[in-house]
């Protein structure tokens, strides 16, 4: 890729080049028709066509090189944005918003857009082009190139005051923009709550107040910075220069050093400096936001990402023992959420979790589907430490029926098969059967095609039904039930049991139990409590 952007700004190379023609060419007509040699106009106005329509070509042609390249390096890093959210623990979302996530996906990879798409082919018009026209101007007479650089030191002097603390404001700007990012993304998906209880007020307090601090910053930093803009724009004013260039060209016309011809043409060059030069400032900034929004995606593809084994394991044996070994584990530093646990699952058997919020039940069996690793201790399946699995194998092992069940949105076929994409209609039904949801589907106009969120909405109970459809069909020999009932109503909570009754027969199974009913028939129960009550087992 980097030879690619290599060419396309050899290109622009060529048209910053091309780009001193019509300069040339004013001298020459301008010359031509002083001295009465007008059968040359014709063949200078030919030769200027062919430099601009070149100059123009050169440069497209660059810029398509350079969009192509943007185009495959936006899709390389969303691809590895998604790699990385995709191998990051559990406890990684448990500390990053979703408009962190959103902002690097979206805003962030476009942002750099303009990096790749813009900054090669610009950056090269914008300082080979003022160079090629001031060594030109330079050539005619060394006096009229003083003359068309005349204000721009003190142009330069002001623009690199006003950006001399560009760097620090523009990444209290993005955190700024990150925060409002985060907080309207926060107050959109619970919309529904607040306007149900009435307080959307105050759930809407964290956006406006970052909204209003976002926009104090920016008020604050660009108010003065509006003061010298108008200072420096004044400097190289249209009337300044054409004031200074022609003032001081018709004395040296006067005395005979220079042409009208030329003194026109230094002046018009004169008049494109300060516009180049702000192209490159405004460039500077694109590169800021640029270099910002990469710190941001380097971030997020940098993310320490659960490591896979290489073993693998029988899965259509029904005979997995569990063994937690001295495990501890914390979300952070000096706060943990297990220490020390030790439990036995035997084969066949069902085991259930039960203790206060906040005693680590979730997080306990969470880590035996690996999403989240133990920072001592070891988590083994028939002797053999989860960690050293492949993850293909581990998840034909352990399947797990969590209380918000998620269905994606695809056809109920794909969200029951998911973990099985061979399996034919055939099993999906009888799945479907076990899991008291085949009736429901057979009721949807499309079946099993029904694309859920789109062609209907699901009820939490039918949902919960298909999560379990999902677990029968994958048919692991290790489930984790995360009170599969607790948030359903009275009426499906029977079909729900049933089906889990199904399920769970000859299997090894962790639940972790939010109600009583849930432990009866276990044959094994642990009571975590919170670490502050000094937590044991």
């Amino acid at each position: 890729m980097q030879t690619t952007i290599y060419f396309a700004q050899f290109l622009a190379l060529i048209s910053s080049v091309l780009a001193v023609a019509p300069y040339v060419a004013l001298v020459a007509l301008g010359n031509a028709l002083i001295d009465g040699n007008t059968d040359d106009v014709a063949s200078i106005v030919k030769w200027l066509l062919a430099a601009f329509l070149g100059q123009l070509f050169f440069y497209f042609l660059a810029l398509v090189i350079t969009h192509f390249a943007d185009a495959k390096l936006v899709g390389i890093n969303r691809r590895r944005i998604i790699t990385a959210i995709a191998k990051a623990p559990l406890s990684w979302f448990s500390q990053t918003n979703s408009g962190k996530v959103r902002k690097a996906v979206e805003d962030d990879t476009l942002t750099l857009h303009t990096l790749t798409a813009h900054a090669p082919v610009e950056k090269v018009a914008a300082i080979f082009t003022p160079l090629a026209l001031l060594v030109y101007a330079f050539i005619l007479d060394w006096r009229l190139g003083l003359l068309s650089i005349a204000t721009v030191p003190i142009f330069l002097a002001i623009q690199a005051y006003s950006m001399k603390d560009m760097g620090t404001k523009t990444a209290e700007m993005d955190n700024y923009l990150g925060e409002v990012s985060a907080t309207a993304v926060e107050f959109s998906e619970g919309i529904s709550v607040v306007k149900a209880f009435g307080t959307v007020g105050k759930a809407h307090a964290r956006y406006r107040e970052a909204a209003q601090k976002f926009a104090e910053f920016y008020y604050e930093w660009v108010r003065p910075l509006l003061r010298v803009s108008a200072i420096s724009e004044s400097v190289v004013a249209v009337p300044v220069l054409i004031l200074i260039n022609l003032g001081v060209g018709s004395l040296l016309i006067a005395g005979g050093y220079v042409t009208v011809a030329e003194v026109i043409a230094t002046t018009l060059i004169a008049l494109v400096l300060p516009g180049t030069i702000q192209t490159v400032g405004q460039m500077m900034w694109s590169y800021q936001l640029a270099g910002n929004a990469a710190l941001r995606l380097d971030e997020v593809m940098t993310i320490s990402h659960v490591k896979e084994g290489q073993k693998s394991l029988d899965a259509s044996s029904q005979d997995m023992e569990v063994e937690f070994h001295k495990v501890s584990f914390s979300y952070a530093p000096d706060t943990p959420v297990l220490q020390d646990f030790s439990a036995q699952l035997n084969a066949g058997t069902v085991t259930a979790l039960i203790g206060p919020s906040g005693s680590g039940k979730s997080t306990a069996a969470t880590m035996l589907a690996r999403f989240q690793d133990p920072d001592s201790g070891t988590i083994t399946i028939n002797n053999v430490d989860i960690r050293d699995l492949t993850f293909d194998s581990l998840y034909r092992i352990v399947a797990f029926v969590l209380q918000d069940p998620h269905l994606l949105r695809m056809s109920i076929r794909e969200n029951i098969r998911l973990a099985r994409p061979e399996a034919r209609d055939e099993e999906i039904w009888q799945a479907a059967e076990a899991a008291h949801i085949a009736a429901d589907i057979r009721a949807l106009p499309a079946g099993l095609d029904t694309v859920v969120g789109e062609d209907t909405s699901l009820s939490g109970g039918q949902q919960q039904r298909i999560s379990i459809a999902r677990a029968i069909i994958t048919n692991a020999p290790i489930l984790i039930l995360d009170e599969a009932t607790a948030a359903t109503d009275p009426d499906c909570e029977a079909e729900i049991q049933a089906a889990l009754a199904t399920l769970v027969r000859g299997k090894t199974v962790l639940v972790i139990a939010h109600k009583p009913e849930s432990i009866q028939g276990a044959d094994q129960i642990i009571c975590l409590k919170p670490m502050k009550d000094n937590s044991h087992v």
